[in-house]
């Protein structure tokens, strides 16, 4: 298949510069489409078209504000698989080649396909919140996947002879600053499928007035309370965790390509949970949680960002490429190396 894919663009090539603008405009994408998502759900959209692919049996919704808003989402999925599918492409057909950009380029169509098939079971399962939670969660995967590619794509591995691009910094020596990194990703992670739940559980369910929804209840009663209060909690360690490694970085004098993003994923923080505060107070109006979705969507992609600038991502790779060689692979895994470091 990729041969024949080669074949068929025998002669276009992808400058190293030109991939740059096709992979951040596929994290642009990315991101806009899980905005519009959100909005679908918060509107009470989520069954506005009730089948998939099509909508009440045809290819067009009908005259419909919830139908309109539904399938407005699907049509702005399309150059969303567009961009995608073209981070692949253009990684095939950049010059220079590079392996790890294919790799990274190819979870992005992949990621969009997955979705799709996630989204088709999220609606024919009645929006059901563990269907929801789990599209939301790939969504953030993927835009994972989005920002380590554009950061690779930004800087080369080494220089080359007329090279344009910045060549990628060696990863900080500093370890507990790249462990803290490391563990703040997975605490940011953890807050979002926090928040997920504590969506799954509260009044938004995505359908109109009226549909019946299966929401995250799981002792009868107090449920959107409890789940909101754990997420509210697991917001402040995050918080405090990020504010620890922003004073670390500073301490250690470390290079300003890191501390800069975790200066914003900070103030990111402290917006988001100004947010958070006054939607609780409010009981949750429709538009300060889409913000609060919006800034969730930031805080994510900042941190992610700021692991990729110390070379945490690389760090987590060689050190469990070491422990295979010294003890062994496990299950009949085969050491991982990082391409390009």
């Amino acid at each position: 298949m990729r041969q024949r894919l080669r074949a068929r663009t025998n002669g276009y090539t992808v400058t190293a510069g030109q991939y740059v603008l096709i992979a951040r405009a596929a994290l642009v994408a990315l991101t806009l489409i899980v905005l519009s998502g959100a909005a679908v759900r918060l509107t009470g959209s989520g069954l506005g078209c009730p089948t998939w692919p099509k909508c009440y049996g045809n290819y067009y919704p009908p005259l419909n504000t919830h139908a309109v808003i539904e399938f407005s989402n699907r049509v702005v999925s399309v150059p969303v698989v567009l961009a995608a599918g073209l981070a692949w492409v253009g990684a095939l057909r950049r010059r220079p080649y590079r392996r790890d950009l294919v790799w990274l380029g190819a979870l992005l169509p992949l990621g969009v396909i997955g979705q799709a098939v996630l989204g088709g079971l999220t609606v024919k399962g009645a929006l059901d919140y563990g269907w929801v939670m789990g599209h939301f969660a790939l969504s953030m995967l993927i835009l994972l996947a989005a920002v380590v590619l554009l950061w690779r794509a930004s800087h080369e591995p080494e220089e080359e002879p007329g090279a344009q691009r910045v060549p990628e910094p060696d990863p900080i020596a500093d370890r507990p600053l790249l462990r803290g990194l490391v563990g703040l990703v997975a605490l940011g992670a953890l807050t979002i499928f926090a928040g997920t739940a504590a969506t799954a559980a509260g009044p938004h369910a995505g359908g109109s007035p009226g549909q019946r929804i299966n929401r995250l209840n799981f002792d009868g009663r107090g449920t959107m309370d409890f789940v909101i209060h754990r997420h509210g909690e697991i917001a402040l360690v995050f918080g405090l965790a990020a504010v620890a490694a922003w004073f670390l970085a500073r301490r250690r004098d470390a290079p300003d390509r890191v501390r800069r993003p975790l200066t914003v994923l900070c103030w990111l923080l402290v917006l988001q949970g100004a947010v958070g505060l006054d939607q609780y107070k409010t009981h949750l109006p429709t538009q300060l949680v889409w913000v609060h979705v919006a800034l969730a969507c930031a805080t994510w992609l900042a941190t992610v960002w700021a692991a990729c600038e110390a070379g945490a991502l690389g760090y987590v790779l060689r050190t469990h490429a070491r422990r295979t060689r010294t003890q062994g692979p496990l299950r009949g895994t085969a050491p991982i190396e990082f391409p390009g470091n």
